[in-house]
């Protein structure tokens, strides 16, 4: 089978198509992958796991409001400098209090 008689839009070695073009088109549609795993005993449910995977580009995903990486330190550097600018700022303040506290006893 020549490539030209091929449907458009299936996939082979023939196609031309490669794993670049379909990348690319699964990051710029997004693809949802749920599924729950219930394990239950005597009609008694014991665990239940809940599985949802999201693949998608940066920019799809701040598309549909999913940006929880942003504000993640392990993630974002930017939030990693906010908790430590807030953190310094916290124990700025306790610094200040206890010398405060200090020059009042003596």
């Amino acid at each position: 089978m020549t490539t030209a008689s091929r449907l458009p839009g299936t996939y082979g070695p023939e196609s031309g198509a490669n794993l670049a073009d379909i990348l690319e088109r699964v990051l710029d549609k997004g693809v949802v992958i749920a599924g729950d795993i219930r394990i239950n005993l005597l009609d008694i449910e014991l665990l239940t796991i809940k599985l949802r995977l999201i693949v998608a580009s940066v920019d799809k995903a701040k598309e549909m409001g999913i940006d929880w990486w942003e504000d993640d330190p392990s993630l974002s550097s930017g939030a990693r400098h906010r908790e430590l600018a807030e953190e310094n700022e916290r124990l700025q303040h306790r610094l200040a209090e206890l010398e405060r506290r200090a020059a009042d006893t003596a």
